[in-house]
C-alpha cells in the first residue's frame, strides 16, 4: 500500500462570521457563470441580490448560491426539457411520499438500515421529495403535505440510525459521504421550514461521521476524489451550522489533492488518475473529482473562503491534459471506468438508467462544464468548444435529454450549446498515460485505446458485488471505434465472452469471480509496461503476466497513421490448456448481418475495419451471446438480452513455449484498403520480434520503432537497456523519443545507426554523446516512464 504522508493545513478558524467586503460583489456574477444560466429562476434572484448588498448575510448567500449550483437557473421550467423533467420529479416524489413507512430500522419497506446503503437510499429518496417541494413546475412545489412527509422521514433517521450515538457499521463510504452528502443538500434546500433544532441535529450528525480528523492526514479513503467529497460535505456544514472555521477546514483540506503525485491516488503529471492506489479511473472517480471541486470552486469563489490555492491550476489544466483525451463523441473509454463498467442497468435514485460510456461520459462533460466556472475566459471557450462538439457527434444517446441529468446541469449544457463558438472537432494525435498503463491514439478516421497492468496498476478492480468478472481487461485490451460509437454500449459487457476481450492474449483456463481479489488487488509482478511517443506516433509494449496462470508474453503495438501494428512474442505458458490471442471480437449488435470476408493474409467486417495477419491463420467465430447486467453486478436488472458477436483469435496451442504473432488492425478501413495493404510487402517489415525485442519500420512514414526487452539490437537501433525508442524521419530532420519502461531510472544509451549531420534539440535529460556516421546518445531517465526527445539534422 501506498505510506501514508502527513500533510499540515492553514487553517484560519475565526472568532466571529467575517463580514464581507469587495469579494461579496464579486458573488453575483460568479455564481450566475457556475450555473451556466442568464436570466435567475426564483432561487437565484434573492441570491444575487444578497450577493449585491455589502451587508448580506455570508452564511445565506452562500446557502442561495449552492441551491444555484444544485437546482439549476437560467432556465423556463414550462419549457422542454425542463418541464417533463420536473415533472417527472414530482411524480416520483409523490410515489415515494405515499410508500414511506418509519420503521424501527427503516424508512422504506424493503431497505434496511443495516446494510447502511439503506440510510443512504432514505436520504436519497427525500432530497428527491425536497427537489419536488422547492423546484417550480413538479406538481408538488410547495405542498404541505409533501414537506410534513419529509420532515417525519428526516427526524425518523436522526432519531433512529444517523446521530451522534451511533458507531458507523458497514461500508464507511454510506456514512461519511453518501449519507451526510444528501443531508446537507437537503437541509440547505428546506434551511427555512426546518427550524433551528432541526439544522442543529443535522450538523451535529456531520460532526460525528465527518470529524475534523477526516480531513487530517492525506492517506487511507480521504484521498482524491473521496477527499474532494468529504470537503464538500464538511463546507456545507460549515454554512448550515455559520461556523467559519469548518469552511476554512473544508477549504484547505482541499489543497493536498491538487499537486501531482507520483505514486498512489491522484493526478499524475502525464494525465493519468488513480483511485483505489491501483486502478486507473480517470472517468467515474476522476468524473466526481471534477465535478465536487467545481461546485466548490463556484461555491467559494469571491467569498472570505474563496479557494486560492495556486496549485488549483493544476485541475483546471487537467481539463485537457487529462480528460479530453479519453473522452470520444460524448463517451469515456471503458478502461478508466474501473468496476462501473459492469453497473449497465441499474437502478440509483429510483430512476433505472442505462450506465454505459456514453453514460459516464456525460457526467465528466457536465462535470466540465461546471468547472468552467472557475477558468479563465480562454480556457473556458475552448472546453465550451469542446463540449459543444461532443454534444454534437454524440448520437448514441443524446447529451441534451440525457436522463441521469437534472435541469441544473441540463441548463448549463444548453446554454452551452446556444453560445456563438464553433464546435471543436476531435483531435488527431497520441496520448500515453504511462503511470496508469493506458494509451490513446487517435487519427482521422478512428480512434484506439489500449489498457495494460503491471506491479503499479492492477489487472482490473472488483468490488461490493461489482465486475466479477473483468479479469482480463488490463491483458492488452483493445478497444476502438470508426464511425459509430455504441460498439462498447450496446449490451456489450454482460454478452462479451470475457476469456476473449480483444486484443489480449490470455490463458483459456477458467477462472473463479473475483479472481486475485477486490479493490484492485490483482495485479502482476511486471515492470516493464509503457512506451514512448512523439505525441502522433507511438511503440507501447506490456509483459504480460496471466492472472491467475503461469502466462508470460511479450505484446507490442506501434502505432501509426493509420493501421495499430501488433506484435507478440516470448508466449510461453504451463497451465495445460490452450493459450490464445484475441486479434478482435465485435458487438454486431442484436442480429448483425455485416460481411465477414477473407483472402489471403487478410479480414474485413463490414462496417468495422480488418486485419492483415503477419503470423498464422486466425479462427473465426460468429455466435450469438445471452446475458444479463446482474450476472455481473449483483446490484443491476436480471433482464436477459442476446447480441450478435465476430470473434477472430490466433491459437497458440496447449502450452507454447515462445510462441509469436503478428497482425495489423487498420479500424474503419476498406476491404479493398485491407487487401491493398496485405499485398504490399514492402509497406513495412518486421525488424524482430523475439522476446529479447520487438521493432518495426514504415518506409513511407519514415518511421523505425522498437520495444527492447532487454539491451539488444533491432534493425538499426541499439539499447543498452530495457527501453522503448522511436525515430520518425520528415525530410532532412528526425526526432529520436526514448523511454525507460522498466523505470529502473538508471541512465541507459541509444545507438541509431544513420548518419546525423548535427542535433538541433536535446532535453536535458538527453546527452548526445556523438554525431556523424550514428547518433549515440546517454538518457537519464527518472522512473516515470516519460518520453525525451532528441531532435537532428540528418548526414
Amino acid at each position: 500500500m501506498t505510506p501514508q504522508r502527513r500533510v499540515s493545513f492553514r487553517r484560519t478558524a475565526k472568532a466571529s462570521a467575517p463580514r464581507p467586503g469587495r469579494r461579496a460583489l464579486l458573488l453575483a456574477a460568479a455564481a450566475l457563470a457556475a450555473t451556466g444560466g442568464t436570466t435567475p429562476g426564483p432561487v437565484a434572484r434573492t441570491r444575487d441580490a444578497d450577493a449585491q448588498d455589502p451587508g448580506a448575510d455570508p452564511y445565506e448567500t452562500l446557502r442561495r448560491r449552492w441551491l444555484g449550483i444544485a437546482l439549476g437557473t437560467g432556465y423556463d421550467p414550462a419549457a422542454p426539457p425542463y418541464a417533463s423533467r420536473l415533472a417527472e420529479t414530482g411524480e416520483l416524489a409523490r410515489a415515494l411520499h405515499s410508500t414511506m413507512a418509519p420503521a424501527a430500522g427503516s424508512l422504506w419497506p424493503g431497505h434496511p438500515f443495516d446494510p447502511p446503503a439503506g440510510i443512504t437510499l432514505s436520504y436519497g429518496r427525500l432530497w428527491t421529495m425536497a427537489q419536488a417541494y422547492v423546484q417550480q413546475g413538479t406538481g408538488s412545489t410547495a405542498d404541505p403535505d409533501l414537506l410534513a412527509g419529509i420532515l417525519r422521514g428526516l427526524d425518523h433517521l436522526s432519531a433512529t440510525v444517523y446521530h451522534p450515538a451511533t458507531t458507523r457499521y458497514g461500508n464507511w463510504w454510506e456514512w461519511q459521504i453518501g449519507s451526510p452528502r444528501l443531508l446537507t443538500d437537503i437541509t440547505a434546500a428546506l434551511y427555512e421550514q426546518l427550524g433551528g433544532t432541526r439544522v442543529t441535529a443535522a450538523c451535529a450528525a456531520v460532526d460525528h461521521f465527518v470529524p475534523d480528523s477526516a480531513l487530517g492526514d492525506y492517506s487511507g479513503t480521504s484521498t482524491g476524489a473521496n477527499r474532494v467529497d468529504l470537503c464538500r460535505s464538511v463546507a456545507l456544514r460549515g454554512i448550515l451550522g455559520r461556523d467559519p472555521a469548518k469552511i476554512s477546514l473544508a477549504r484547505d483540506a482541499l489543497s493536498p489533492v491538487f499537486p501531482y503525485v507520483t505514486r498512489g491516488d491522484g493526478l499524475y503529471a502525464d494525465g493519468s488518475f488513480v483511485q483505489h492506489t491501483w486502478v486507473a479511473y480517470s472517468g467515474t472517480y476522476g468524473q466526481v473529482m471534477l465535478d465536487g471541486l467545481g461546485r466548490l470552486f463556484a461555491l467559494l469563489a469571491g467569498s472570505d473562503w474563496e479557494v486560492t490555492d495556486p496549485n488549483r491550476q493544476t485541475v483546471l489544466d487537467s481539463v485537457e491534459h487529462a480528460y479530453a483525451p479519453l473522452i470520444h463523441d460524448g463517451l469515456v473509454m471503458d478502461s478508466v471506468n474501473g468496476r462501473a463498467i459492469s453497473r449497465g442497468r441499474l437502478t440509483a435514485d429510483d430512476r433505472e438508467v442505462m450506465r454505459s460510456d456514453h453514460f459516464h461520459g456525460q457526467q465528466l462533460i457536465a462535470a466540465i462544464a461546471l468547472l468552467a466556472a472557475a477558468a479563465s475566459p480562454a480556457e473556458r471557450d475552448r472546453w465550451h468548444a469542446r463540449i459543444k462538439g461532443w454534444i454534437e457527434r454524440d448520437t448514441v444517446t443524446p447529451v441534451l435529454t440525457a436522463r441521469q441529468f437534472g435541469v441544473a446541469d441540463l441548463a448549463r449544457l444548453h446554454a452551452i450549446t446556444a453560445s456563438p463558438l464553433p464546435a471543436a472537432p476531435e483531435p488527431t494525435g497520441h496520448r500515453l498515460f504511462a503511470a496508469m498503463d493506458r494509451a490513446v491514439h487517435r487519427r482521422p478516421a478512428f480512434t484506439v485505446n489500449i489498457a495494460m497492468a503491471s506491479d503499479r496498476i492492477a489487472h482490473y478492480e472488483c468490488g461490493n458485488g461489482e465486475n466479477p468478472r473483468g479479469w482480463h481487461t488490463g491483458a492488452g485490451m483493445v478497444s476502438w471505434w470508426a464511425g459509430a460509437s455504441d460498439q462498447y454500449t450496446d449490451w456489450y459487457w454482460p454478452t462479451v465472452d470475457w476469456y476473449r476481450l480483444p486484443g489480449t492474449t490470455v490463458s483459456t483456463k477458467r477462472l473463479a469471480d473475483r479472481e486475485g481479489g477486490e479493490w484492485g488487488t490483482a495485479r502482476p509482478d511486471a515492470r516493464w509496461v509503457g512506451g514512448t511517443t512523439d505525441g502522433e506516433y507511438a511503440a507501447l509494449g506490456q509483459h504480460l503476466k496471466g492472472l491467475g496462470s503461469t502466462l508470460q508474453a511479450r505484446k507490442s503495438w506501434f502505432c501509426v497513421a493509420d493501421a495499430v501494428i501488433c506484435l507478440g512474442a516470448g508466449i510461453s505458458c504451463a497451465d495445460g490448456v490452450p493459450v490464445e490471442t484475441v486479434v478482435d471480437n465485435r458487438n454486431l449488435g442484436e442480429s448483425g448481418t455485416q460481411t465477414f470476408v477473407r483472402g489471403p493474409g487478410w479480414a474485413h467486417l463490414e462496417d468495422h475495419g480488418g486485419w492483415v495477419l503477419l503470423d498464422g491463420e486466425p479462427t473465426a467465430l460468429r455466435e450469438d451471446r445471452t446475458g444479463a447486467w446482474s450476472d455481473i453486478n449483483t446490484g443491476s436488472t436480471p433482464e436477459r438480452r442476446t447480441r450478435r458477436w465476430q470473434t477472430l483469435w490466433l491459437d497458440h496451442g496447449t502450452d507454447p513455449e515462445d510462441a509469436t504473432y503478428g497482425y495489423l488492425l487498420m479500424p474503419g478501413a476498406s476491404r479493398r484498403a485491407v487487401a491493398r495493404r496485405a499485398a504490399d510487402r514492402h509497406w513495412m517489415s518486421v525488424l524482430a520480434n523475439d522476446a529479447g525485442r520487438q521493432g518495426v519500420s514504415v518506409p513511407s512514414l519514415g518511421l523505425t520503432a522498437a520495444n527492447f526487452w532487454q539491451a539488444g539490437t533491432a534493425g538499426p537501433l541499439t539499447a543498452s537497456a530495457g527501453a522503448g525508442v522511436l525515430t520518425v524521419r520528415r525530410g532532412r530532420t528526425a526526432t529520436l523519443c526514448v523511454s525507460e519502461p522498466p523505470r529502473t531510472g538508471e541512465p541507459l544509451e541509444i545507438i541509431w545507426n544513420r548518419p546525423v549531420r548535427r542535433v538541433g534539440h536535446a532535453d536535458e535529460t538527453v546527452e548526445v554523446l556523438s554525431t556523424g556516421r550514428r547518433l549515440r546518445v546517454r538518457v537519464t531517465p527518472g522512473e516515470a516512464c516519460a518520453t525525451h526527445v532528441c531532435e537532428m539534422t540528418l548526414g
